[in-house]
């Protein structure tokens, strides 16, 4: 990654909106685009690119034929997500699935940038929310989507599977829907992060058996949802032997890693096993109304600031100190 001069945008287009972004988050995708993981290193569709995808922006300039209420001057966080309309996914209503799914700040040029135009139909506006928070709303709303997608209810008891920003922000979602929630973790700087949401909080060694301590913090019952946000091998294996009988298995980490699984355990216990991709509008203007409503439960997540033409120096830093780094902003404006 290197800083460098690019051309400002024009005046905002029919349909677009020229913001200026606030405060970026690195993500854990980020690093997998970064390093190439995902998508093809020599794709001219990908790189060179801008990244930037969870982030809070400034409106300044309003094309015609934008959505209603969009003004120069508010506050918005921004839905990264543009759909196709037209594969099997999108005519299902499932965009946020769509085959030929493009995304800011991977696909296409995103926040990292002093001036950016986006679809306005992407730009969400914020009332009473800083811009710290609203940076918060996009990983939010992939925790939306995942509690939405596993059908977590009341007094239901859900096992989260890392303590990352996305673990963190899925036990709050949970948690807001009136779940009981444990979180597993083995570095424990990350798990007391979510002491203020009172999430209860697992420190996990290595040969524990994460069954025995999931059926122990559930009174002897097998939790009925499980979510893996780690991307490790380990935890998504152990995930199928975790949930209860008929229980519900969440997969929101992005990895490229394959895991032994014996087939038979799927008929046997009923199981589903339930991928997460992105999320809806729908999901992202519950994740606006979330953040809102937990502000302090968000708040210790924001761990660390760094300014613009620093980028480089934020994104190496997220990468190398997992232990220290929750939520690392670049702060582009």
């Amino acid at each position: 990654m290197e800083v460098v001069d690019v051309p400002e945008p024009g005046p905002a287009a029919a349909g677009c909106v020229v913001v200026r972004p606030e405060a970026v988050g690195i993500c854990g995708s980020d690093f997998h685009y970064f390093h190439g993981n995902l998508g093809t290193a020599t794709d001219d569709d990908l790189y060179p690119r801008i990244q930037g995808h969870e982030f809070s922006a400034i409106v300044e300039d309003v094309g015609p034929d934008c959505p209603p209420g969009l003004a120069s001057g508010q506050r918005v966080a921004v839905w990264p997500v543009i759909a196709c309309g037209k594969c099997h996914a999108c005519e299902l209503g499932l965009g946020n699935a769509c085959e030929r799914i493009r995304l800011i700040g991977i696909h296409r040029d995103g926040a990292l940038q002093e001036r950016v135009s986006i679809p306005g139909t992407q730009a969400f506006p914020v009332t009473g929310t800083d811009a710290r928070l609203t940076a918060f709303i996009e990983p939010m709303s992939i925790a939306v989507r995942t509690v939405a997608r596993g059908r977590v209810a009341e007094g239901e008891r859900v096992l989260v599977l890392g303590a990352g920003p996305i673990g963190q922000a899925t036990a709050i979602a949970a948690l807001d829907r009136g779940a009981r929630v444990l979180m597993a973790d083995r570095i424990g700087a990350r798990l007391e992060r979510g002491k203020a949401s009172g999430a209860d909080l697992a420190l996990l060694e290595p040969g524990d058996d994460l069954v025995a301590r999931a059926r122990e913090w559930g009174d002897g019952e097998l939790p009925e949802v499980v979510v893996e946000a780690t991307g490790a091998q380990e935890p998504m294996r152990a995930a199928l032997d975790a949930v209860a009988q008929t229980g519900r298995v969440l997969v929101v980490g992005l990895s490229t890693h394959e895991v032994p699984l014996r087939v038979g355990t799927l008929p046997f216990r009923e199981l589903d096993v339930l991928g997460v991709s992105t999320c809806s509008a729908e999901d992202f203007a519950e994740a606006v109304a979330l953040v809102a409503r937990r502000r302090e439960w968000v708040e210790p997540l924001i761990t660390h600031e760094y300014a613009l033409e620093e980028a480089p120096a934020a994104i190496a830093f997220a990468i190398d100190n997992p232990e220290d780094a929750m939520k690392v902003l670049v702060r582009a404006g």
